[in-house]
């Protein structure tokens, strides 16, 4: 069964925490991942690898780059749940 947007983004506030140690509050809908989150390439990569296995998508790395806020990455993941 597909993730709502709220269940994909606390998800995805989880792996951040786990990643960067930012705070999941911080990462809301409107925040950017570099901008706001000061997250770096290397540390996006990771986020995005265990984002495909914690909610089984596949992120295209041409995909990634178009990726900029919290809300680019629970859409995509939401449109693109099996």
């Amino acid at each position: 069964m597909a993730l709502t947007e709220a269940e994909v983004l606390a998800g995805l506030a989880e792996l951040v925490n786990d990643e960067t140690g930012i705070s999941a509050d911080a990462v809301q809908m409107d925040k950017s991942f570099t901008d706001d989150l000061d997250i770096d390439s290397i540390s996006m990569m990771t986020i995005v690898v265990n984002a495909e296995d914690k909610f089984g998508v596949k992120i295209p790395d041409e995909e990634v780059k178009n990726l900029i806020t919290v809300a680019d990455a629970v859409n995509f993941i939401s449109s693109n749940q099996g």
